[in-house]
């Protein structure tokens, strides 16, 4: 009868260490997804912001990360190609050229 609850014991411990030896793989998997995402949108949001900045001088751009759109009258749709893809409504000051950010999107699809 002992002998029986100490194997019950030891099956229990050894469930015990596997589960949470899946618990950690999961949550290293989990951070570096994270890490990877936040770097991946860091990324576009500096290629649309590189764009933003450029929007009246595109032809200086030696290599253009954004797809860029007009949307009207001094209103322009900036989309990065990168993944995540983020997208900003941009108008353009007639006088001074200066690019005002609208708004902006995650862009999924």
């Amino acid at each position: 009868m002992i002998l029986a609850w100490v194997i019950s014991l030891l099956l229990l411990c050894s469930s015990l260490v596997a589960y949470l030896e899946r618990l950690n793989a999961l949550r290293i998997v989990e951070v570096k997804t994270m890490q990877v995402s936040q770097r991946n949108f860091i990324s576009a949001e500096s290629a649309v912001l590189e764009c933003e900045k450029n929007l009246t001088a595109l032809a200086d751009l030696n290599e253009n990360r954004c797809f860029i759109q007009s949307a009207g009258k001094n209103h322009w749709l900036i989309s990065s190609k990168e993944k995540p893809a983020i997208q900003i409504g941009v108008v353009i000051d007639e006088k001074t050229g200066v690019a005002t950010r609208m708004n902006w999107r995650q862009v999924f699809e």
